[in-house]
């Protein structure tokens, strides 16, 4: 078998995620189905980063505001998604590192050091808005005081220890679970609000006032933010790792098709969720004329009067619980991923996922005493423009490390995949600058 390490400074180095590294066994001679459900788990996990909190206070801000017009962003955030994923499974499969630990082979210390502080920035927003999230679904349907709220979600921290414990499958059928509770309920608010058929299919369609308008921008570019997430090109690259699949060139081949197929069809999952949140705040608030209704809070109680029945706002705070739930497992998971990658600092399970947890726990405890129900949506929402804007310096390192033929080998991205990934990194990037230039210099 060819060295595929050839490309990096230490051919030698730890596994990631060594306690489930190559964990989970793939059938060698079984057929496709049997083999595509042996791969199947990694892009479910991904895809729950895709329908956070986060994404929910930008969709039902979005759809409010503007109707169906936004649907074009979430469908092409959907498509860098599946590209950009795809490059992150392909760097895990083949070079055998995550994005954290390969960008610390290549760079120096001092720009690790820099890309480990944006990341863990990154983690920190997405965690500010998974841990909101799950502490207002807990006080819309319990009562629970928000920053209680807060509190409990530190819990999950030992809940991914118990879990992992008893087997990553096991971690992966929850989060799975809990995905499909949230597509249950979101398949029930569409029927709700009964939307119009047209309207939706010309909101797939871009328009150039998506750009134009500073405002929808500003949500444009959230979305990007809460779709694209830059922790996931992390967690992804490494929990492919998990499958134990033969490491050689045939069957590092096999495991990117069968690996890209999961995290493809999950993806298109996630998309649906995302759609369908921004498409029942556009039929329910938009239409109705209440457009300035932003707020997770005001979206739960105006369901029920709209709508005309209870459980519209009970099926809406389910999901939500779960969509928050579901995050803040895979986002302190990513928490220890880059930790490891980028510092090499081997903790102890539970109190590695403690610090991560705290980074995100601590600041969100703060803005919930301080701000409470009033302004967690606006917070959600900027929680997601700070991820995109933080995106760039995950996607640009991991864009080069899988164009690089002496990385990777003959399994180097193909020229049309080169100029697409350059294509995405440079539209987020334009992006980015142009939504820091709005909100610092334009009017």
């Amino acid at each position: 078998m060819k060295n595929n390490n050839i490309g990096w400074k230490r051919e030698k180095h730890i596994n990631s995620l060594p306690e489930v590294f190559s964990s989970i066994n793939i059938p060698k001679d079984a057929g496709f189905w049997k083999k595509l459900f042996a791969f199947a788990g990694p892009g479910l996990m991904i895809a729950v980063g895709y329908m956070d909190p986060g994404n929910w206070a930008t969709d039902i801000a979005g759809g409010a505001q503007f109707g169906y017009t936004l649907l074009s962003v979430i469908l092409i955030s959907n498509i860098f998604a599946m590209i950009l994923q795809h490059l992150s499974l392909k760097l895990g499969i083949v070079a055998e590192r995550d994005l954290a630990q390969a960008c610390r082979d290549h760079f120096n210390p001092t720009t690790n050091f820099i890309l480990w502080v944006f990341c863990e920035i990154a983690i920190a927003a997405c965690d500010l808005a998974e841990v909101i999230g799950s502490a207002i679904a807990l006080n819309l349907l319990f009562g629970i005081p928000l920053t209680w709220g807060v509190v409990i979600t530190v819990v999950d921290v030992f809940l991914i220890l118990f879990l992992q414990a008893r087997g990553f499958r096991i971690l992966e059928s929850i989060v799975a679970g809990l995905i499909f509770i949230i597509l249950g309920c979101f398949a029930y608010e569409i029927i709700l609000s009964n939307p119009d058929i047209f309207p939706i299919l010309s909101g797939l369609v871009p328009q150039k006032e998506v750009v134009t308008n500073p405002s929808m921008l500003y949500i444009a570019i959230g979305i990007l933010g809460a779709t694209v997430m830059p922790h996931n090109l992390y967690l992804h690259s490494s929990i492919v790792q998990t499958r134990n699949y033969e490491r050689t060139n045939e069957g590092k081949k096999e495991a990117i098709k069968f690996a890209t197929i999961d995290s493809t069809l999950s993806l298109f999952l996630a998309f649906f969720i995302n759609a369908a949140i921004l498409i029942v705040a556009a039929a329910t608030f938009h239409t109705t004329g209440n457009k300035d209704v932003a707020d997770i809070h005001d979206a739960y109680k105006m369901l029920t009067p709209i709508l005309g029945t209870t459980f519209a706002s009970i099926f809406f705070a389910i999901a939500l619980l779960a969509s928050g739930q579901n995050s803040t497992l895979t986002g302190t998971l990513a928490g220890q991923i880059v930790m490891e990658g980028f510092l090499n600092i081997r903790l102890k399970p539970w109190l590695r996922r403690l610090i991560t947890r705290l980074i995100a726990v601590i600041p969100a405890l703060i803005v919930t005493i301080l701000y409470g129900e009033k302004g967690t949506t606006n917070l959600l929402v900027l929680s997601q423009v700070i991820l995109s804007m933080q995106l760039s310096f995950a996607v640009v390192p991991l864009v080069m490390f899988t164009n690089d033929k002496l990385k990777m080998g003959r399994f180097v991205n193909k020229p049309v995949l080169k100029i697409s990934a350059w294509v995405i990194s440079g539209i987020i990037i334009v992006l980015n600058l142009f939504l820091l230039f709005q909100t610092f210099i334009g009017n």
